[in-house]
């Protein structure tokens, strides 16, 4: 078993990575930690976890985390693992960044959109975007940057048509919402996220100005290279549900195609992809819920030669924690479903 630690677990992604790993046939929990919960058990604070686990939340020390795993998992919010992860890659360790430090490789493009100093620009060309289906040199990596949630629907659903060169640069609308639990679980949340704000309810949010936009348009442009610049238009949406997230993608084409070309693309696209499942009927973020698949669905609006592309992920699966172990199994030379093949919840 390889050891590995989760620096600040306390949260739903934190959570739900615990739930990943505890059951993982090859990986072991070894360092779990959390500021404000450092010794107490963990599965006081999940008690879904109770039996699966014995551990106790620690305060992170660089050092002991190095001692104490291979890999770190870390689940902070922005701005910190940038500052924690040049002594554990200094250690010879790995490092799975599941906040937004590492996603952007531009440093000026970062601090734009994040509005903060990046403190370790020096990591930024070496960390590796950690969507295998488009970077399968994720394996060669010691320092993976995790995508955002509405990030990893998105350029799933778009991937295919940018790299054919089918979606005209400009002509990008995204559509997408997501469940409460992608806002994360923060004490003393605001009482926009408060149940009596959220059930019976559905708003936009994030217009003109949401930081995922930074990755997926870095991302566009990485399926052409020296090619156009992409600029999309994105719009979230929060719903009133746990987890889940859909996307639905709006997107110009540049040439007469139809669906059941397209369709054919998208297989032809992901036919290497475990975690990725092409279908003809709209995916619905129930059927991936728990996991960490991506179901997509693509048709074409003939009268405006416009693709319409779906895509279903959940956000904490997918969208985070799912993902990370992904990405983890790559970078420790194991089989990549290795702890992920699960079906849905369901109902």
């Amino acid at each position: 078993m390889i050891p590995v630690g989760v620096v600040g677990a306390r949260g739903f992604v934190g959570g739900e990575l615990l739930r990943y790993l505890l059951q993982h046939p090859h990986l072991h929990v070894a360092y779990v930690t959390s500021d404000t919960q450092a010794g107490a058990p963990v599965a006081a604070s999940f008690p879904s976890l109770h039996g699966l686990t014995n551990l106790t939340f620690s305060q992170f020390d660089a050092e002991e985390a190095a001692a104490s795993a291979e890999l770190l998992f870390f689940a902070l919010p922005d701005g910190q693992a940038m500052q924690h992860s040049p002594a554990v890659l200094a250690a010879g360790k790995k490092v799975v960044d599941i906040s937004g430090d590492f996603r952007v490789r531009d440093r000026a493009t970062y601090e734009q959109w994040y509005r903060r100093e990046h403190v370790s620009p020096h990591l930024l060309p070496e960390a590796v975007y950690g969507l295998p289906e488009l970077h399968p040199e994720v394996r060669e990596a010691r320092l993976v940057a995790n995508p955002g949630c509405y990030p990893v629907a998105m350029l799933l659903a778009l991937a295919p048509l940018v790299s054919r060169g089918l979606a005209r640069p400009g002509g990008v609308v995204v559509d997408a919402k997501s469940g409460v639990s992608g806002a994360g679980a923060r004490v003393g949340m605001s009482e926009e996220y408060s149940f009596p704000a959220i059930n019976e309810n559905f708003r936009a949010y994030g217009m003109t100005g949401h930081r995922h936009i930074a990755e997926v348009e870095q991302e566009l442009a990485h399926l052409q290279p020296g090619g156009n610049e992409w600029r999309i238009t994105f719009t979230p949406h929060l719903l009133p549900i746990t987890r889940g997230i859909l996307a639905t993608c709006y997107v110009d084409l540049t040439e007469d195609v139809n669906a059941p070309a397209l369709t054919a693309l998208y297989r032809e696209f992901y036919a290497r992809a475990p975690f990725v499942h092409v279908q003809d009927a709209p995916p619905e973020v129930h059927h991936t819920a728990g996991t960490n698949r991506c179901i997509l669905s693509v048709t074409v609006d003939a009268r405006t030669r416009r693709a319409i592309c779906l895509s279903a992920i959940d956000n904490l699966g997918k969208g985070a924690a799912g993902q990370a172990v992904h990405n983890a199994n790559l970078m420790l030379g194991l089989e990549e479903t290795a702890g992920l093949t699960g079906g849905a919840l369901w109902p």
